[in-house]
């Protein structure tokens, strides 16, 4: 297999109700999920078989509904979500997820608050 290859998924905007403050869980706001999806595209590309790549459609769907599911506290928790998703596609071999909260409870000025996790089989 080959460590190389590569989908991503970049800028999917989920509205969901994560946060430790309560009108972070009752207003609900945008999170921004890049996913990077490392497999073997040879099979996929070699036979023109889009069954034996990931779906970047229905990884999209999926990843949406795991991070607008239940609400947690920590986008921590919704990366290891989304990394489940992404490695629950049999192609899958590891995966990036990087989770944004661009408007993250904050009181100074700031660009971006993310969270970085990797995971593999």
């Amino acid at each position: 297999m080959s460590a190389t290859d590569f989908i991503t998924l970049t800028g999917l905007r989920v509205r969901a109700h994560h946060g430790v403050f309560d009108f972070e869980r009752e207003q609900g706001q945008d999170f921004v999920i890049d996913v990077v999806v490392w497999l073997d595209l040879a099979p996929a590309s070699g036979g023109d078989d889009l069954a034996a790549t990931v779906h970047y459609g229905e990884l999209a769907e999926a990843v949406t509904a795991a991070v607008s599911s239940d609400p947690v506290d920590l986008i921590e928790t919704v990366a290891e979500r989304v990394a489940a998703v992404a490695l629950s596609f049999s192609a899958a071999q590891r995966t990036r997820v990087t989770v944004h909260k661009p408007d993250a409870p904050i009181s100074v000025p700031f660009g971006d608050v993310s969270v970085t996790i990797e995971r593999g089989r």
